[in-house]
């Protein structure tokens, strides 16, 4: 009698593999960072068009993916809330946003450097350089200036 163990032996180990490598492919955007690419984009409370719009968020908005379901992303944001996102209206571009209530943007890379603006929480923006704990940041409207990092998720 012959044993058939070690013939199903490969076959069985490339089964795994293929498991394995489809499991990693799908989990490789899971905690990605991409941000808002366009002027205004829906969240929605499922994966599709036929779902709710539960909030809308703006250009280079941050969020952290945490699913994928065919061409939507469900993500997590600095407040922890979560939603769906179609695809092609985000990128990786590197963004932050503010957290705390008021937020000085400044006009270089220091507390010695004039305030250009202040913002409010949950302003996002695009991250132009960075120089040590410092931030030099644009806004979708074109204004720009440094933060401190510990201002922004």
């Amino acid at each position: 009698m012959t044993n058939n163990k070690h013939f199903f032996m490969p076959i069985k180990n490339a089964f795994i593999i293929t498991i394995l490598f489809i499991s990693c492919a799908n989990l490789a955007c899971a905690g990605e960072r991409l941000t808002v690419a366009v002027p205004t984009a829906n969240i929605r409370s499922g994966p599709g068009t036929n779902y709710d719009i539960i909030w809308q968020v703006y250009k280079y908005y941050p969020l952290r993916v945490i699913k994928k379901t065919g061409q939507w992303y469900r993500f997590i944001d600095f407040e922890g809330d979560k939603g769906w996102i179609y695809r092609s209206l985000v990128r990786k571009i590197a963004s932050v946003i503010t957290i705390k209530e008021k937020c000085n943007i400044r006009s270089g890379p220091g507390t010695n450097y004039s305030v250009v603006f202040t913002t409010d929480k949950g302003v996002a923006f695009e991250v132009i350089n960075r120089k040590g704990k410092w931030i030099h940041v644009r806004h979708a409207d074109g204004d720009e200036g440094w933060i401190y990092k510990s201002l922004v998720w």
